[in-house]
């Protein structure tokens, strides 16, 4: 088998790097975002990394993330105390900053009233705080406190229930922070965190557009040579986006291939051909497999199975149009970094498995090329906008790899994939038509595989609900359900009710990210 790490990265690179150290914190991924809109490489990492592990990657700064637990509790998030010895600058937030009291002998105490929400900080001095005013409002989520720093620190901050909500000792250049400077709620919170960035850590801020895009390049040449490489083209922005950073890096090596599995909303397939060889001027070849990944789905009801399939599916297609172009040993995939991190790490639970990360064969042949591994969406967009992609294709809302047979909740079927895809197109069309498109993440249909009664023309009927789903979010990370106008979601039910043959009533689903998922499987 060929080693299917993955190649072409636009990591780190030419690129400082400052590390979050995850210690369970529900923000630990809004931290690594504030810090690359600080144009600064982040990237999260385990809290069973040890100090050895970080020191072998060179970061110019550490950031020791909040979480649920208490220093003293048993089940307390340990932290390699070998880490606070590195000489690196260090911030700890929340949790992390009582995690370092701990550790170097201050103390952490149950305080008996606890601080959630908005609390005025008073500031005392501190390189943190350099030219802010003396009072600002932050966003506190504890009850623990620092009562007493560790020798050779200074308080820089307080709050009426926090004596030390802010520490720093300049000498290790170690800083901790009782609130969170992450969450826009903290009014200075960004520039704290470029403070401790550019003035502790000395970071260069070239993790932008163009430098994303060069370093990618030139990983993608050096991990590639001369070999042809195979894209597994979707029409959506990732792969598009990874198929013009490699289009770029190799030119004519660059193979292109869509595979219509079936599973795709009405007209997509012919869109999305018409689309890549008009516009991108690449080798695409298409490949029609419906047949064979609803053969491969039939009788399948369980999510991560089908998930699976769908993946592994995909990769067999993929090694055969692979064995006849010449020496194709390369697949360049769109996998993003919430894909990795929902697909389950150390300490991110698996919450699924994205058919390109957890679902990929073990005895795959291809080693992979994934440039957009280590970024968010947003920069994605951001990239595809600075290489010309149209605006149809970077902008256009995330539609998952398994496609609609993630959104048929059960058994996929040409009966309900065909019920699903009429009525998923009416509800584009409807919120196209309220001009809402651009400003929802995601809108889409599902198709939960039960029945219910309704009285359609005096009759009684036994039909599929349809249930809508509209969410804002920046990353997927998050997300909340979309407020959506009552006219458009009666426009929404009514033709759906009108025009889809069984469908006969239409719900909307109100769950945010957490507890809920985006997709319902």
């Amino acid at each position: 088998m060929a080693d299917p790490s993955p190649s072409g990265r636009a990591s780190q690179g030419d690129f400082d790097v400052v590390l979050v150290v995850d210690l369970g914190a529900q923000y630990a991924q809004l931290i690594a975002r504030r810090v690359r809109e600080a144009h600064v490489y982040s990237e999260i990492v385990s809290r069973e990394t040890s100090a050895d592990e970080i020191r072998a990657r060179d970061p110019v700064g550490i950031i020791l993330s909040g979480g649920p637990a208490s220093v003293y509790a048993e089940d307390a998030y340990e932290l390699d105390p070998g880490i606070l010895e590195l000489g690196i600058p260090i911030l700890g937030i929340c949790y992390g900053h009582q995690a370092i009291a701990h550790i170097l002998g201050g103390e952490v105490a149950r305080n008996d009233v606890a601080e959630y929400g908005r609390a005025q900080l008073t500031v005392a001095g501190g390189a943190l705080f350099t030219d802010q005013p003396a009072e600002q409002v932050v966003w506190m989520s504890h009850r623990d406190a620092v009562v007493r720093p560790p020798e050779g620190f200074i308080v820089s901050a307080s709050t009426s229930d926090s004596p030390v909500a802010a520490m720093e000792d300049r000498v290790r250049r170690i800083h901790g922070v009782q609130f969170h400077p992450e969450v826009v709620h903290t009014v200075r919170g960004g520039e704290i965190l470029r403070r401790f960035l550019y003035d502790v850590c000395r970071a260069r801020p070239t993790w932008t557009h163009v430098g994303i895009i060069e370093q990618s390049v030139a990983s993608i040449r050096t991990a590639v040579g001369d070999a042809t490489v195979i894209c597994g083209l979707s029409g959506g922005v990732d792969s598009s986006v990874a198929a013009a950073l490699v289009h770029k890096a190799v030119g004519d090596q660059l193979v292109c291939v869509f595979v219509d599995h079936g599973l795709l909303r009405k007209g997509e397939a012919d869109q999305v051909e018409e689309t890549f060889r008009s516009s991108f001027h690449v080798n695409l070849i298409h490949v029609k497999a419906e047949d064979r990944f609803l053969a491969a789905l039939e009788g399948i009801t369980d999510p991560e199975a089908k998930r699976k399939l769908i993946g592994e599916t995909f990769i067999r297609v993929f090694e055969e149009v692979a064995a006849d172009v010449s020496d194709a040993r390369f697949l360049v995939q769109g996998t993003l970094y919430p894909d990795v991190i929902e697909s389950g790490t150390a300490d991110a639970a698996k919450i699924k498995s994205h058919h390109n990360v957890g679902g990929l064969p073990g005895d795959m042949t291809f080693e992979l090329v994934e440039p957009l591994r280590d970024l968010f969406k947003d920069e994605v967009r951001a990239i595809g906008e600075e290489l010309g992609l149209p605006e149809e294709i970077v902008w256009r809302q995330p539609f998952p790899g398994p496609g609609l047979g993630v959104r048929i909740i059960g058994e996929v079927t040409r009966e309900r994939l065909e019920i699903l895809r009429e009525a998923d197109a009416i509800v584009l069309e409807e919120i196209r038509r309220a001009g809402l498109y651009g400003s929802l993440w995601q809108t889409f249909g599902v198709l939960p595989t039960v029945r219910s009664v309704g009285v359609q023309g005096d009759g009684r009927t036994y039909a599929y609900p349809l249930v809508v789903r509209a969410v804002t979010s920046d990353d997927a990370m998050t997300a909340d359900w979309a407020r959506l106008p009552y006219d458009v979601l009666e426009r929404i039910s009514t033709r759906v009710i009108n025009e889809v043959p069984g469908i006969n009533r239409v719900a909307y689903d109100v769950s945010s990210k957490p507890p809920a998922t985006i997709e319902w499987e």
